[in-house]
Order: C-alpha cells, then sequence, then structure tokens
C-alpha cells in the first residue's frame, strides 16, 4: 500500500522550462548580440550553462546571484561579445525578474497533489537549494500540501544518488515498498528512485523513448484522477 508519494518539483509539478523560455526570450529582445541565433540554438546553449553553473552551485563554489551572471557572461561570449561586469549583471537581472514574474504550475499540479494529499503524505525530493525550493513551493500555493521537502542543498547529496531517497524514506519513516516516485528527469528520478527500491513513474512530457518499457509513465498529470490511480497502484513495478 502507498503510504507517501515524492515528487520532482522542477519540471514536474512546477513549469520551470516555460520560465526560462520567457526569462530567455526578454533577454534575447534586449541584446541584438542574440539575433543572429535561433531560439532553439540559445535555448540550447543557455540550458547547458544553466546545468554547468548548478552543479557549481550545488557544491558550494558559486552563490546564486555570481552564478547567474557568470551564466550570461558565457552567454555573451558564446554569441562573440566580450560583455563587462556590469552587462552581464544586468542581463542575469532581467532574466531573473522575468523568470520570477513567469512562475506557474504544470498543467493539473496543484489537483494532483491535493488529490494524493487526501490520501497519503507527499514529500518533495529536488537537487536544488532549500530556500529557492521553498519559495516557489508558496508562490505556486503548494506548501500546505508538502510534508517533507528534501533538497540537495540541505542533504549534501543529489540525484540519482539514492542515498538522497533514503534521506527522504527516514524522515517520512516509511519502507520504499510504501512510497511511489513521479518525476521527468528518467537519470534523476526514475534511475534514483529505483536504486533505492523505490517504484517509480516518468513524467515523460516530450514523448521520449523510454530506456526501459517497463517503467510506467505519464505524458501529462491530467486527467488527474487517471494519474492519481496509477500512483496508488501498488501492484504495479
Amino acid at each position: 500500500m502507498v503510504h507517501a508519494v515524492l515528487f520532482d518539483l522542477d519540471d514536474t509539478l512546477f513549469d520551470h522550462e516555460g520560465s526560462a523560455r520567457a526569462a530567455l526570450g526578454a533577454v534575447r529582445d534586449c541584446h541584438p548580440c542574440f539575433a543572429h541565433m535561433t531560439f532553439g540554438d540559445l535555448e540550447s546553449a543557455h540550458t547547458r550553462l544553466l546545468e554547468e553553473l548548478h552543479r557549481e552551485v550545488m557544491a558550494g563554489r558559486l552563490d546564486l546571484d555570481a552564478a547567474r551572471q557568470e551564466r550570461f557572461r558565457r552567454l555573451f561570449v558564446a554569441a562573440g561579445v566580450a560583455p563587462d561586469a556590469v552587462m552581464s549583471a544586468r542581463a542575469a537581472a532581467a532574466y531573473r525578474e522575468r523568470y520570477l514574474a513567469a512562475r506557474r504550475l504544470v498543467p493539473g499540479a496543484s489537483a494532483l497533489v491535493a488529490a494524493v494529499k487526501a490520501r497519503a503524505r507527499v514529500a518533495v525530493v529536488s537537487n536544488n537549494l532549500r530556500d529557492e525550493q521553498e519559495d516557489k513551493l508558496r508562490h505556486l500555493g503548494l506548501t500546505p500540501y508538502v510534508d517533507e521537502l528534501v533538497v540537495s542543498g540541505d542533504t549534501g547529496v543529489a540525484k540519482p544518488d539514492p542515498a538522497i531517497f533514503r534521506i527522504a524514506l527516514e524522515r517520512l519513516a516509511l519502507a520504499p515498498s510504501a512510497v511511489v516516485m513521479l518525476g521527468d528527469s528518467w537519470d534523476a528520478d526514475v534511475s534514483g528512485a529505483r536504486a533505492a527500491g523505490i517504484r517509480a513513474i516518468w513524467f515523460n512530457r516530450r514523448g521520449a523513448s523510454a530506456p526501459d518499457p517497463a517503467v510506467l509513465e505519464v505524458r501529462s498529470l491530467e486527467p488527474v484522477d487517471r494519474v492519481t490511480r496509477l500512483l496508488f497502484d501498488a501492484d504495479r513495478n
């Protein structure tokens, strides 16, 4: 029987990709140097730099503000511009402002978490800093539903390391068989959870090919009743 559901946050409940696209578009509109790049190429470069520098933040080698400024410094360089510190800082600030303004839930997320909370406990397991994720949960109206927030910034371990899932289990005082994980990243969420003995469901929003077709997947959080049934079907493997 399922007594708790673990959720990833970014791009599972919170539409990080949508916010990032809106914010990057706003920066692109203000800087002609990006005009020769397609938005897809700009987005790919930005995502790569974001992931690289996020690892530096998680390792404690950069703070968030410094990482954002360095991200845009490198992005300007990739566009053929040598920016000064003021230019990079302004672009980072503009991105952050638009990102915050564009924050929204993935369709169906609020109703799904509420439906789960009515039947079981809810935990969020995320590779990020606690302050950042707590702020998202408050903004999105999810805080009242979340029993445990387990973040790599606190624990010192990150998905897909099964240790972060074991920490979640310890805080919930539950065995792996009593928990299910839902997340969008195959490597971080599905593989990590399974390594900890937890059943996982893949939130495959983009319709990618599954590395293991035996794993259940959903491509939308709606209809909520269907996703809820899958989460609580303890006989699935």
